[in-house]
């Protein structure tokens, strides 16, 4: 049977959808212009679980959940659950960590990028044009020979210990609710202000994350995957996606009173247009080493990618280090720390592709 969202016009439906959902995410009590983005919640995760300790970035999102779970159904619904594993898993830890130092130096992930310059902030542009020279890099790196090895087919259990692993988390958010006032509940992290504090109810976000979840995984929907076929291809099919959220959620934001053009005051974001750049051509080189961005990981290992899921585990690593070690941007911009994170992250990635070709 045909893959109606594999198509064009299922692609563009599939991004309209994100775009919406997203933006009520926003209204529905999420962070201004951060309706979903994978990297901050993650690190929310990060911290919830007690692995940072910044009081403002503490929760245990339930949409990340809803992405591994969704895909995980869309995936065994249609049998294309396809438990398998790669080569160099320290590799791509490591992609995962320099890719979430990234981006937190810009303060979010491509999805991010978009819903910000979807609400009116205009430091955005210099994230994306980052994430695109960033993606560039790595294409050049493809075309060299680029290549961390072929998966391989693994144990059905192998393939289900992320998505268990989610629906754990999810678990432990029901043993330990948040309680008024209090910043930990059990095991549990609880922000009190910040953007941490800030979230739709847990219901409507995990329902949002399996819908999202369930037609990613069929459409293949990927930010770095449709920058890259644009690039190296000039194919510009994932990238009607891209462009359908931006347009989807620049709508809703003006229905709802959530679009705010400018620079400055922007929620959750900094003005130091060289960082805002830097940052996200680290991300999106890291993306590209690593074979997608942040959201398609999620749904990757949710089909049962044990690749994608170590380039999870380390964004989460990432995470715990940024905000431990100050590496995380703020409103007040990039951090000294920051600053020679990226230099040593941008020199690994680089590393990484000169040295894993086939050919030069």
């Amino acid at each position: 049977m045909k893959n109606v969202l594999a198509t064009r016009w299922g692609m563009i439906i599939v991004g309209m959808v994100i775009g919406i959902l997203a933006s009520l995410l926003q209204f529905w009590g999420n962070p201004a212009n951060m309706g979903i983005c994978v990297a901050c919640f993650v690190r929310d995760i990060t911290g919830a679980l007690g692995l940072h300790r910044a009081p403002v970035v503490q929760y245990l999102r339930p949409e990340i959940t809803g992405f591994v779970l969704g895909s995980f159904a869309a995936a065994y619904l249609f049998k294309e659950f396809r438990p398998r594993l790669g080569s160099a898993p320290i590799v791509r830890f490591f992609l995962g960590v320099f890719a979430m130092i990234g981006a937190l130096l810009f303060l979010g992930c491509p999805w991010r990028a978009l819903l910000r310059l979807a609400g009116g902030d205009w430091n955005a542009i210099l994230g994306l044009l980052g994430l695109a020279a960033g993606i560039w890099i790595g294409t050049l790196f493809l075309k060299g020979g680029y290549n961390l090895g072929a998966t391989h087919k693994t144990y059905t259990s192998a393939g289900w210990i992320f998505p268990i692993t989610m629906a754990g988390f999810l678990v432990l958010m029901f043993l330990n609710p948040k309680i008024a006032g209090e910043p930990q509940s059990g095991v549990l992290f609880y922000s009190l202000e910040g953007p941490g504090s800030m979230h739709a109810s847990l219901a409507v976000s995990l329902l949002v994350g399996l819908i999202i979840g369930f037609l990613a995984q069929k459409s293949r929907f990927c930010t770095m995957g449709a920058l890259r076929d644009l690039i190296l291809f000039k194919q510009a099919h994932l990238f009607t996606g891209i462009i359908s959220l931006t347009v989807a959620a620049f709508v809703v934001n003006l229905v709802t009173n959530q679009f705010n053009p400018g620079l400055m005051g922007q929620p959750v974001a900094h003005t130091m247009h060289l960082w805002n750049f830097a940052g996200m051509a680290l991300a999106g080189l890291a993306f590209t080493l690593a074979g997608g961005c942040p959201g398609r990981q999620l749904f990757l290992s949710g089909e049962g990618d044990g690749d994608a899921a170590i380039f999870v585990v380390g964004m989460i690593a990432g995470a715990a280090f940024a905000h431990n070690f100050g590496l995380a941007s703020s409103a007040d911009g990039a951090t000294p720390a920051g600053m020679i994170a990226f230099v040593v992250g941008m020199a690994a990635c680089l590393l990484i592709g000169f040295t894993m070709q086939e050919k030069f």
